[in-house]
């Protein structure tokens, strides 16, 4: 009898872990293939961009065709700072956390943004990496009492068992925990909170909470609403003299690198986007057949994308502007695009070449953009258009965050011009 219950446990396990496999499996390809390193034979984005480059025409029509509206009338609302931890990491900094508010009456939205402030911040103020995650409160501070999304004190980390073995395994050690030793080391505050906590990432319940929110714009995307999130949260610390507003960045991984890329191309708040691995939607090509690709994006995950889109796509409906337009929006504020060489899925080729692409409005506003003679192997962390590319698929994972904070140095520390050009490992 025992045996049989072994048995049956056991299978119980593996049937869980198939599930948990295929859930977290689906914004990723996992695979052996490598992405193509060679830009030269293959076509040029289309359309060209032309100058004068029209900021303004070309968010009204990404708007229409792909994101739908910016959310910019919805009001922001926030309260007094908890501190958390006022001796945080052993004296290194103060870890505190504020109630964020998006909308108006009964169907706002109201979620905790954590916050972690290095010690220098009190005599001199930082940047201020805000990140969109994928875990709640909880998985990103495990070792802290943070509220989760609900308003209950969190009490260690929800990435335990099979889920937390499986996703730091497939989608690397700080798919959820962050490592804010290593950004204080950067001079670097660090806030976060998870994009769901606004918008669910859930198909149906997503259009709910965008629809009820006062007083609109409606409809519009997932995708977009959490690039209003970034803008939000910035809101909440622009004022706070221990941050620098001119240095406030997003950061997100994979559709929270989407998000990122769109809040710095419509956001006055956000200085810069650390956008890896955002893929398709993102910074890889809307016209690309390699990887996921633009149609079966949207038909995965419809509430992304503006309503109906993927129907559209379907039926043979092209999009006007491809991704080269959203990357040139940003211009001339930095933008890092994080790569994995096996995430195939996301198409690091073709993000490579509409940065090419983009670089052309880059250097119109005075700013080199991607540095000329580079190819998909060159990292450098002060260029304008800062491409990375690494070994492995699609992850955080520890030489990510060295790339982040090498990228953050270079454009906002002092000595921002003085970086040494690092090459990506391949």
């Amino acid at each position: 009898m025992m045996l049989i219950w072994q048995i049956v446990k056991w299978s119980i396990r593996l049937v869980l872990a198939a599930i948990i496999i295929a859930g977290m499996s689906a914004c990723t390809m996992l695979g052996l293939n490598y992405a193509s390193l060679e830009t030269d034979n293959k076509a040029a984005p289309t359309p060209a961009l032309s100058l004068p480059f029209d900021d303004v025409e070309t968010r009204a029509t990404l708007e229409n065709e792909l994101y739908g509206p910016w959310p910019g009338n919805l009001p922001v609302t926030f309260g007094e700072a908890r501190i958390v931890d006022d001796n945080y990491l052993g004296g290194r900094g103060t870890l505190e956390e504020i109630t964020l508010t998006i909308g108006d009456g009964d169907t706002a939205r109201t979620f905790p943004v954590v916050i972690a402030y290095p010690n220098k911040a009190k005599d001199t103020p930082v940047p201020l990496i805000i990140s969109q995650t994928f875990s709640d409160n909880c998985s990103v501070f495990p070792e802290d009492p943070v509220t989760e999304f609900g308003g209950t004190i969190c009490e260690g980390t929800n990435m335990t068992g099979m889920v937390g073995f499986l996703a730091t395994n497939i989608f690397g050690t700080y798919i959820a925990y962050a490592p804010i030793d290593r950004y204080f080391d950067a001079g670097l505050a660090y806030a976060s909170f998870p994009g769901w906590s606004f918008v669910p990432d859930t198909n149906g319940r997503a259009q709910e909470v965008m629809i009820e929110l006062s007083p609109g714009p409606r409809p519009t995307s997932a995708l977009m609403a959490w690039a209003f999130g970034f803008d939000a949260a910035a809101s909440a610390f622009a004022d706070d003299p221990r941050i620098r507003a001119d240095a406030i960045v997003a950061m997100g991984h994979s559709r929270y690198g989407k998000s990122a890329l769109i809040a710095s191309g419509w956001s006055d708040r956000i200085a810069a986007a650390i956008a890896h691995q955002s893929g398709f939607g993102g910074g890889s090509s809307s016209r690309s057949t390699t990887g996921e690709r633009l149609d079966r994006m949207a038909k995965s995950y419809p509430h992304w994308l503006r309503p109906d889109l993927g129907k559209e796509l379907e039926d043979g409906y092209q999009l006007t502007l491809d991704q080269h337009f959203l990357l040139a929006l940003s211009a001339p504020k930095p933008i890092f695009l994080g790569n994995g060489r096996r995430d195939v899925w996301s198409d690091p080729n073709s993000s490579y070449r509409l940065a090419q692409a983009a670089d052309l409005v880059y250097e119109t506003r005075g700013v080199e953009g991607l540095p000329d003679g580079s190819d998909m192997r060159d990292f450098d962390p002060a260029a304008e258009i800062s491409y990375w590319m690494r070994v492995g698929g699609h992850s955080v994972v520890s030489e990510d965050i060295d790339a982040f904070t090498a990228f953050m140095n270079a454009h906002f520390s002092a000595s921002s011009r003085n970086e040494t050009t690092l090459q990506s490992a391949q």
